[in-house]
């Protein structure tokens, strides 16, 4: 098993490319099931939960045509089987989107309840609610949701949520592009990554009204065709880079992302001191060599501050001058870095679902264990500005969301390499 070594204390400098976004990807991938003729789906990131998908196609027999640039041709006419194995499942929670394309276009599916980041109960049962709704039948027997659409296909429907889900609006929005009349959800997610899907879809022919706001209007239509759709950029793969370059003092530039869906983050690194400037593809963001402030911040979903950056500003609080406050609003279980970061000797109490870090004028290299995705990016921005040598353990959570990431920070002047484990 790989691990990141990283000797901290170098103020990071340079530019880089972000990536597309992997949690807007994979809806996208899983939308290509509902297509009559190929799809072709552009700026993929060279991600392991984008192989697992890509893998998953194959497993239904539909063989997906990749090129050199990751570009990736689906054809789901191909498809032999409807059932998603456990197997690949559970290494990966997005594998449940492709239960909705499934049932609206091919009228059944087998998927196994997904896997993935340990980070507090995410339930399913809001993807299958609003199946329901819409007239299919589900159980839900020895590990699979077994679904089946009525005999003429789904049915539009009215559904609320009881609580904001990003995937289970989106599950329930590409079933809904193909039934049969209208469905409005309501409470539904207002992230860009839903956007990005509803463009997707709209691209393919679908009628769709109201994405980015808490209610979206869906008229189903007969059949989706081909189209040839770019993914977003990373709003979270830029926002760990900025925090990273703020947390050392130094100045980034990132190319290829979309200052527009990150307004929450920017603001909070300007409370931190950092001097942000835009363009319409780019960010630079310069300490100037400063540490940074204390910010406190509250996470909620879209356009509130993200949870998928509540780590990464831990870390940042950690060397910062000042004490700041971070109660996590989405997930009930996503503190796991900080006894990492106690190993490195910083300063942060966790009473429920608040951290309280106080700013520590030092921290310390020493090994530590990556137990989620974005607590593995925030144990990396930690090791940066540690004295001496971090080892990070278990890096394949970060190899789930961030495209080469050692490369990238070798490229800013970051002293960080890959080991085998």
């Amino acid at each position: 098993m790989d691990k990141l070594i990283i000797t901290g204390g170098v103020r990071l400098d340079g530019e880089i490319r972000i990536s597309g976004a992997k949690n807007s990807a994979l809806p996208i991938l899983a939308a290509t099931l509902l297509g009559d003729s190929p799809i072709t789906i552009c700026n993929l990131p060279h991600l392991h939960d984008i192989t697992t998908m890509i893998e998953l196609f194959g497993r239904m027999g539909i063989e997906p045509i990749i090129d050199e640039k990751l570009s990736v041709e689906v054809d789901a006419r191909a498809i032999k089987t409807l059932v998603a194995p456990y197997e690949l499942v559970k290494t990966m929670r997005a594998s449940i989107l492709v239960l909705g394309p499934m049932v609206a276009r091919f009228g059944e599916a087998e998927v196994a309840l997904p896997g993935g980041c340990a980070i507090g109960s995410r339930p399913v049962d809001l993807h299958i609610r609003g199946l329901e709704a819409m007239g299919a039948k589900i159980d839900v027997e020895a590990g699979y949701i077994k679904a089946k659409a009525p005999e003429g296909g789904l049915v539009g429907a009215n559904f609320h949520f009881d609580m904001v889900s990003v995937t289970g609006t989106e599950n329930i929005m590409m079933a809904a592009a193909l039934a049969n009349g209208r469905s409005v959800l309501t409470n539904a997610a207002r992230e860009p990554e839903v956007v990005d899907l509803a463009n997707c879809l709209i691209a393919m022919g679908a009628k769709i009204e109201g994405a980015g706001t808490d209610t979206i209007t869906i008229d189903g239509v007969k059949r989706l065709g081909g189209a040839t759709f770019s993914v977003m950029p990373d709003r979270i793969e830029t926002g760990t880079y900025l925090v990273a370059a703020a947390a050392t003092g130094g100045r980034v530039k990132v190319k290829d992302t979309d200052p527009s869906t990150l307004g929450a983050v920017l603001e909070k690194l300007e409370e931190a001191g950092a001097v942000v400037t835009c363009g319409p593809d780019w960010i630079e963001l310069d300490m100037q060599g400063k540490r940074p402030k204390a910010v406190s911040l509250v996470t909620a979903p879209y356009p509130e501050f993200p949870t998928d950056m509540q780590a990464q500003f831990i870390a940042l609080n950690a060397i910062a001058d000042g004490v700041g406050t971070i109660v996590e609003t989405v997930f009930e279980n996503r503190f796991m870095h900080v006894h990492e970061m106690l190993r490195m000797g910083a300063q942060i109490q966790v009473e429920g679902n608040t951290a309280t870090v106080t700013g520590a004028e030092r921290l310390v290299g020493a090994p530590v264990m990556a137990t989620d995705l974005r607590a593995s990016a925030s144990l990396v921005i930690a090791a940066l500005v540690a004295e001496g040598d971090t080892l990070i353990d278990r890096i394949y959570h970060i190899d789930r969301g961030y495209e080469c990431i050692e490369e990238k920070l070798q490229l800013l002047g970051a002293k960080i390499r890959r080991v085998p484990g």
